[in-house]
């Protein structure tokens, strides 16, 4: 019995020893570098493979793929599509690692939670981890990259600076406001609109299947906001009502989780107006829910976030996220409710309701 038991706790030490290692090895609550995130993208496959596939749909400037993880239950119908898509900004860490975090509790939770089941039945889940994938790598080298923003594509023949701003090059009432054409600038647009090898990527594969997505929300920090289209002070989305109440119930479930206030609006009412965005040219392919998540913090630590406040940002931002997306797919599989709720706010707004006389 003596030996059977030292066997026992033998085995038991084994078993906490591989556990220990699985999470040395890859640590959600941690920064990882583009290898990394890489070989975990590649082990979703492995530990998923019913449900997870990797595809790769574009080329950076420095010849690195492009790659995201596709993420739904094989129904063999046509399905409607979630696109998430994080690191367009190289210095922003933590949005790579909340796409990291959303995948991750997206396949832990449709085995037990029926919600989820059903969403992940009806819709797949289109997840960047890391778009800018050159800048990224830029900002792992040393101390004085670290806050890189741009890709790495050079500048035009007369300018010895790299990079275009990716999310000023979408051709989105481009480069008409909060730009720079100074090359050098961090918020260069580049030469013309859908000029960088990034931005064709995702308008080629977004673009050509745009009728399939029901929301496109970006991963941006920092400033702890919600930003609906669009970004032009001239222009106003169509669905304006119902992107505020969205965002509002968005912001309401982050709020619930850890107490963070997140402000909703349109980014020249709530922070500055720019334009050439992925959130303003999603919504004019005509995907209805377009959303700019800007994470933690206010400032404090800006876009060096210390690492124990990945889980905790995590947490909220997934619960805001998937407010949004079960609200789009049951606006889709559901209309009534979700066509109600709108009505409702509209009524609201138009009697001089909002979410903070609400509140």
């Amino acid at each position: 019995m003596l030996i059977s038991v030292r066997l026992s706790f033998v085995v038991l030490l084994s078993a906490v020893g591989t556990a220990t290692i699985e999470r040395v090895q890859y640590d959600h609550y941690k920064y990882h570098p583009l290898t990394e995130i890489t070989s975990w993208m590649e082990q979703m496959v492995k530990d998923h493979p019913d449900v997870v596939t990797v595809v790769k749909y574009g080329k950076t400037y420095e010849s690195r793929d492009i790659s995201l993880l596709k993420i739904g239950l094989n129904t063999g119908k046509e399905k409607k599509a979630i696109w998430m898509d994080c690191g367009i900004h190289a210095r922003e860490w933590i949005a790579p690692a909340f796409c990291q975090y959303f995948v991750r509790e997206i396949l832990q939770t449709y085995k037990t939670d029926a919600k989820m089941e059903e969403m992940m039945k009806n819709v797949d889940f289109y997840v960047t981890p890391v778009l800018n994938i050159d800048g990224y790598i830029y900002t792992w080298e040393n101390e004085t990259t670290r806050l890189w923003r741009k890709n790495r594509s050079p500048g035009p023949e007369d300018c010895a600076c790299y990079g275009t701003d990716l999310n000023r090059n979408f051709d989105a009432s481009w480069g008409t406001i909060g730009v720079s054409f100074n090359c050098c600038s961090k918020f260069y647009p580049g030469s013309k609109a859908m000029s960088e090898l990034e931005i064709k990527a995702v308008t080629n594969f977004v673009g050509s299947r745009k009728d399939s997505f029901l929301c496109f929300l970006s991963i941006h920090s920092y400033g702890q906001m919600l930003l609906i289209p669009y970004g032009h002070p001239n222009y106003t989305a169509p669905n304006y009502d119902e992107l505020m109440m969205v965002g509002k119930g968005a912001a309401e479930a982050v709020w619930k989780v850890h107490g963070m206030n997140y402000t909703v609006g349109a980014s020249p009412d709530v922070l500055y107006a720019n334009s050439g965005s992925s959130r303003d040219w999603a919504r004019m392919q005509g995907i209805p829910l377009s959303f700019t998540f800007e994470l933690r913090d206010n400032g404090t630590y800006g876009f060096k976030l210390p690492e124990d406040q990945i889980q905790p940002t995590c947490e909220e931002a997934y619960s805001g996220a998937l407010h949004i997306i079960t609200y789009a797919h049951d606006k889709t599989f559901s209309g009534a409710v979700a066509n109600a709720a709108v009505t409702l706010w509209s009524i609201l707004l138009a009697a001089g309701v909002t979410g903070a006389t609400l509140m």
